[in-house]
């Protein structure tokens, strides 16, 4: 049966990738280094310790703070608010301790095995050498920071992580790059995997993949048993059966069939910085709210949400914003040699959405924060569910 993957980001790839070992005739339909692409943007890390969903109780009552403050990790497109409106109410209510859990228990179970998926693909493509697995840290400005850390830390203990935390004496030896007295303690996620280029990782798999047609994809339509794509040329590619994983862009293409998913874009955004590699692992100074991640000759600064605008041009402040908090940490730092804006896909309860919607067509989107750790879970449940199998009830397109 022939297969088409719309989407050519990291969940699009490796689901191709996986579809065609198995002998699937597969075809990816994208456009040519699509704007904004999550995937070579992020903060690298194959996070299994990315337990707790966006939406806690915590964040929903530290909501309208996080929102207007102009340092705040978190932060609203001003132009698209008012559209954003629908998305943040169930967000809101995800955030509810009972959802909450439930969400943070789903998580847990997804997440569990990731780093021997990433180990098990990475070895597939020839890319076992841009893996590394020193683990990673969460640092605190302040003893009573590293104290209310402890709550979390255990809670995530419970759901099967293992933490390590660390005393500003036990980090500095670890990272002894880091100014010293800049921070209290850390909470390190040992054997933790990273990329050390996502971007060059993307190419591997899409090398060892399947074949690639360089279009825009304007509609889906169910025609007899199998499925007609439609692309901006006018023309139209049939197949049978149609994997969506166009990330941020997937709800569009869903409307018209009467598929209806409360998707948004998050904004993130990166700076670099090359010759100057100050840390030996990816290390997140929690009161800001982003990664630094050592990369391949150069040091990645990525993170910060900025909701909706999936369409418009980034927002210039939000790089100044990365840049004083990266600053805050190695005010040394040379001028930044790249700045970056991707979109990553967005559902109120941090779950994606993996599983059949109709006879033929399968989505796999909505990853948020964990797209690039989910990829081969992700390749998984899609070939189950090409076999006919029903989706994972948090997963499921029903589920809305």
């Amino acid at each position: 049966m022939q297969i088409a993957v719309v989407g050519a980001g990291i969940i699009g790839l490796t689901i191709a990738h996986r579809l065609a070992e198995e002998g699937h005739g597969v075809l990816v339909i994208a456009r040519e280094g699509q704007p904004h692409c999550a995937s070579t943007g992020n903060a690298g890390t194959i996070a299994t310790y990315a337990v707790d969903p966006v939406g806690t109780p915590d964040v929903l009552r530290d909501l309208p703070r996080l929102l207007f403050n102009s340092d705040s990790p978190l932060a609203i497109h001003r132009p698209s608010a008012l559209g954003l409106v629908p998305w943040l109410l169930r967000f809101a209510r995800q955030s509810l301790p009972g959802r909450a859990q439930a969400n943070r228990q789903a998580l847990a179970g997804l997440l569990a095995g990731a780093d021997a998926d990433w180990r098990a693909l990475a070895a597939a493509v020839g890319g076992a050498d841009l893996l590394q697995d020193r683990g990673a840290l969460y640092a605190y400005d302040t003893p009573e920071a590293l104290a209310g850390a402890q709550v979390g830390m255990a809670r995530r203990r419970g759901l099967g992580v293992a933490v390590d935390m660390l005393g500003a004496e036990a980090l500095q030896a670890l990272e002894p790059s880091l100014p010293e007295g800049r921070f209290a303690g850390a909470a390190l996620f040992p054997g933790t995997i990273w990329l050390t280029d996502p971007a060059t990782m993307l190419a591997r798999i899409a090398a060892a993949g399947a074949e690639r047609l360089t279009a825009r994809v304007t509609a889906l339509e169910p025609v007899g048993a199998g499925w007609r794509i439609g692309l901006a040329t006018g023309e139209a590619v049939e197949a049978g059966a149609v994997v969506l994983a166009a990330g941020a862009w997937s709800a569009s293409l869903l409307r018209p069939l009467g598929i209806r998913v409360p998707l948004t874009a998050e904004r993130g955004y990166h700076l670099e910085f090359d010759g100057m590699v100050p840390l030996t692992r990816p290390f997140c100074p929690a009161s800001r709210g982003f990664y630094f991640t050592p990369m391949q000759g150069r040091l990645r600064a990525a993170g910060t949400v900025e909701l909706g605008g999936i369409d418009a041009p980034p927002s210039p402040h939000r790089w100044d914003r990365l840049e004083d908090a990266a600053r805050s940490v190695f005010p040394d730092l040379p001028p930044p040699s790249r700045r970056w804006m991707g979109l990553r896909p967005s559902i109120p309860d941090s779950l994606p959405v993996v599983g059949t919607a109709r006879k033929g067509l399968v989505l796999a989107f909505g990853h948020g924060h964990i797209g690039l750790t989910l990829a081969p879970k992700t390749a998984e449940l899609v070939s189950r569910a090409l076999d006919g199998e029903a989706p994972l009830p948090a997963l499921s397109p029903a589920r809305f």
